[in-house]
């Protein structure tokens, strides 16, 4: 299982994501939102060893996001909007695309759709502001495929997240934080040992290339 450490504004909470051992670092790319980085002022993202660096965007252009991607070196680009799946091709082989959460549940096909393309469904029911869905119903839904899970995830929930609904990756921000953009460092430790025993508990470890 990989766990995210998402909104990371400053090296020292990179570096503090590392230590605890987190597999992903999320950067932010989104005009106007609170943790939003600017190109320049983040090239310190390039220099960072121990966890692959995910660089986050909503409704950007392509042109952008390629641009961003190859200056800092990226890993991962993640997707939050309503960009057109005709990009993910370009974008290359380690995406990860939000999957919204309606009224009516979590579209399964559309989830095993994106799995088909080599990209990781992240299930985010507020898109990045930390509400929460059912998690059973959400396990019930997805019975066997792989995904990614975000949304309200604190040290003290994501135990009970992934012993109930058994995702492929977890992806927390303002859980671990202590005002938006400052990381508590005592809180990524906490959760990243938490999701962890967890995780051993069901029998996931983290995976290979292939989440699938």
């Amino acid at each position: 299982m990989f766990i995210k450490i998402c909104g990371i504004c400053n090296p020292q909470d990179a570096k503090a994501a590392v230590q605890a051992e987190a597999d992903l670092l999320g950067f932010i790319f989104v005009e106007g939102t609170p943790r939003a980085l600017d190109i320049r002022g983040a090239q310190w993202i390039r220099d960072l060893r121990g966890a692959a660096t995910v660089g986050v965007f909503r409704d950007s252009t392509l042109e952008r996001i390629l641009e961003i991607q190859d200056s800092l070196k990226l890993d991962w680009v993640q997707l939050h909007g309503s960009e057109p799946d005709a990009w993910l091709d370009a974008l290359g082989p380690q995406v990860i695309r939000r999957v919204p959460v309606p009224n009516t549940g979590v579209d399964r096909s559309r989830v095993e759709a994106l799995l088909r393309r080599g990209v990781l469904p992240l299930i985010d029911p507020g898109a990045g502001d930390g509400a929460t869905c059912d998690w059973q119903a959400l396990a019930q839904r997805l019975d066997g495929l792989g995904f990614g899970l975000a949304g309200g995830l604190t040290p003290e929930t994501v135990a009970d997240a992934i012993r109930i609904a058994r995702p492929t990756m977890i992806d927390v921000s303002s859980g671990v934080e202590r005002t938006p953009g400052l990381k508590d460092h005592s809180k990524i430790r906490a959760f990243v040992q938490a999701a962890t025993a967890a995780a051993a508990t069901i029998g996931s470890s983290t995976p290979s290339k292939d989440f699938r």
